[in-house]
């Protein structure tokens, strides 16, 4: 393969600054930079010189290939941080025969390719890169540190169990043989299907963690919701007016509620418009409050708005309940007013609903595991029917092969461009 090179921390100015360097020439790369290397696994300090040149004085690592991240030979130049520093070191590089410039994600796919890294600890790395909040950053680590994987190696080993006792009878079908496998073998298919359809229950709830999860305002015009989404976000993120029918569109606030990643969405006030251009806010508004995961509803007068029927998840609240007096629970944006206990309980909910999600996050996972459980399914029906040993033994590979292609070892090809690609460059 050839031997890439990037800089693996942030552009800009920065204390430190690290240009990793991966591959059969890294070697000879940092003896071109620096002269002796030191040991493998130990730091240096080496003085950096492009012919006379003196580059940097930086801390050099150096990796043997299979104890290295990505697998390969690495070299690390953790060097001062200025952006002059760091150009003149990578130009230094580019002058090294048989090196190049790193592709994104390129690192972190040799590290998968090498077998550093399975498939789904790669996407919880690219998880955990992304993660914004520390609800994300659990599930992320979950995923980086091999719990799916985990996961995935015990179901393998109890169908490979199960195949093994099928293709005895297989194998002996001349022979007398007294024990019927039948039981045994169904026992462990039916463990396995009842655990993928645990993980495969959370996948909603892991997927909307992962992606954000999205808080809607509903109510009347002028009832109150874009300054409440003022007061919620902290900032003047909507038009505040007393004349009815201000907000048109759509308006998104991204926040960090008790660690957990939210969008809160203020639309139009929900009535029959006159305006074709509030008509169109006003439809947008019900889509997107229908399929938010919470809706806060705010009524006056105790009139629920327009078109809106809640159900048993949503919060139904008194709106600008600074001025008025009335039973039941409520909420003023104007004077902040009943917004702490409000906060508190969509964290409540929220939070109850990530303690029932799964390992699996992503949608290549959810349709991995979904195609191996159908397919032991059908395997234990054919049990159940009697079917030949042959049949069934064959559904079993098969979720066998779902599983490999769970883990990336098989059939991904497909989609490894677009997993890696979503990584930047230097990682």
């Amino acid at each position: 393969m050839d031997t890439i090179y990037a800089l693996s921390t942030a552009r800009g100015r920065a204390g430190i600054a690290v240009v990793r360097v991966s591959g059969p020439a890294a070697t000879a790369a940092g003896v071109a930079l620096c002269g002796a290397l030191p040991s493998p696994r130990t730091a240096a300090l080496r003085t950096l010189r492009r012919g006379g040149d003196v580059l940097d004085r930086a801390m050099v690592l150096r990796f043997s290939a299979g104890a290295s991240a990505t697998g390969e030979d690495v070299v690390e130049f953790h060097l001062h941080g200025g952006p002059a520093v760091v150009a003149a070191v990578l130009g230094a590089l580019a002058a090294v025969p048989g090196l190049r410039p790193a592709e994104p994600g390129e690192f972190t796919r040799r590290a998968f390719e090498n077998g550093r890294m399975t498939l789904t600890e790669v996407e919880g790395l690219g998880d955990l890169l992304q993660a914004e909040t520390e609800a994300q950053r659990r599930q992320a680590m979950r995923g980086f540190d091999g719990a799916l994987r985990r996961a995935a190696e015990g179901w393998r080993g109890l169908l490979i169990e199960a195949a093994a006792l099928l293709e005895a009878t297989i194998d002996f079908v001349e022979e007398d043989v007294p024990v019927d496998v039948g039981p045994t073998v169904r026992a462990l298919l039916a463990r396995v299907v009842l655990d993928m359809e645990r993980e495969l229950s959370g996948f909603a709830v892991a997927e909307r963690l992962r992606d954000g999860f999205e808080v809607a305002i509903v109510g009347a015009p002028n009832v109150g919701k874009s300054t409440l989404l003022n007061r919620l976000a902290g900032r003047d993120a909507a038009i505040v007016s007393s004349e009815a029918g201000t907000t048109r569109d759509v308006i998104e606030v991204r926040m960090d509620l008790a660690g957990l990643p939210v969008t809160l969405i203020d639309t139009a006030g929900l009535r029959e418009a006159s305006d074709p251009v509030e008509a169109i806010g006003v439809a947008r508004g019900r889509d997107r409050a229908q399929a938010a995961d919470l809706r806060i509803i705010l009524v006056e007068d105790g009139r629920l708005p327009e078109g809106v029927c809640p159900s048993a998840s949503d919060i139904v609240l008194r709106a600008k309940a600074d001025g008025d007096p009335g039973e039941g629970e409520g909420v003023s944006g104007a004077t902040g007013a009943g917004v702490d206990a409000l906060l508190e309980r969509i964290a409540s909910i929220l939070s109850a609903r990530v303690a029932v999600g799964g390992l699996v996050t992503r949608e290549r996972q959810r349709a991995a595991v979904f195609r191996a459980k159908g397919l032991l399914e059908s395997a234990m029906i054919g049990l159940d029917r009697g079917q030949v040993a042959e049949l069934v033994a064959e559904d079993i590979r098969g979720a066998l092969a779902a599983i490999e292609a769970l883990a990336g070892r098989v059939d991904v090809e497909m989609v490894l461009g677009a997993v890696f690609s979503q990584f930047c460059i230097g990682k």
